[in-house]
């Protein structure tokens, strides 16, 4: 969006090579050694994550990212842990972390979002991503645990990863680029050493949809768990 820090994308989504090879719209025979295969797709991936800048940007999640880590392990063996293989890949890295720190909301917003279908609206409340026909959503409270317990695992997970790796990252609140998006953008600009006006024109491309259903199932949920004051629960 602002021209200059790549073009960042969740281009390793699914935990899968089939799959990252029909993203990049990639072939490769059965008979194909798999370092070759994985070769083709980390260069697609270089190549489209940096548009036409010379930073490459790209969105790891934790679903998928061990999967990520193992198959970047066979491209470059002879370093000696994950940051040095990633900094093989891509160059030297910023890794910066966004996490929503309260944990009830994220599971509410997202157990809400599989029930619905409904990703992400525009701020004009135009639908940018469904992925199943409408249904009216149903507070599930074993739902809820289930996605709760995902998500603080992540966390954890997230945590520990960056401890083993030495790493500080530069973090960033699902509260605070909700609340200022552009003001984030400029931050994490200044971060990279960019120009941090280029994000002055840059316009927001989705809305919050969290509304008043959020908030019901958030503090039903908090009740439920016996925590009504102990969130945000990481910070």
């Amino acid at each position: 969006a602002t021209g200059i820090s790549g073009n960042p994308g969740s281009y390793f989504h699914v935990p899968s090579l089939p799959e990252w090879l029909t993203y990049f719209n990639l072939r490769a025979g059965l008979a194909t050694p798999e370092k070759d295969v994985l070769t083709q797709v980390f260069a697609a991936a270089l190549s489209k994550g940096r548009g036409d800048t010379d930073i490459f940007g790209l969105r790891l999640q934790r679903h998928s990212f061990d999967f990520f880590l193992r198959k970047l392990a066979i491209l470059y063996r002879g370093h000696a842990n994950d940051v040095a293989r990633i900094e093989a890949a891509f160059g030297k890295t910023l890794f910066i972390y966004l996490t929503r720190p309260d944990k009830v909301e994220q599971a509410v917003s997202c157990v809400k979002a599989l029930q619905t279908g409904l990703w992400h609206v525009a701020p004009d409340g135009t639908e940018m991503e469904r992925q199943s026909p409408p249904q009216k959503p149903i507070y599930s409270p074993g739902e809820l645990r289930f996605t709760y317990n995902e998500f603080v695992a992540f966390e954890l997970g997230w945590q520990q990863w960056f401890d083993s790796q030495d790493i500080q990252p530069f973090r960033i609140t699902y509260d605070a680029l909700s609340a200022d998006p552009i003001g984030t953008l400029k931050t994490v600009l200044r971060e990279l050493g960019l120009n941090a006006n280029a994000a002055n024109g840059v316009v927001p491309e989705v809305a919050k949809l969290a509304d008043a259903t959020n908030q019901d199932w958030a503090r039903r949920f908090r009740t439920e768990l016996g925590a009504a004051d102990a969130s945000p629960l990481f910070a």
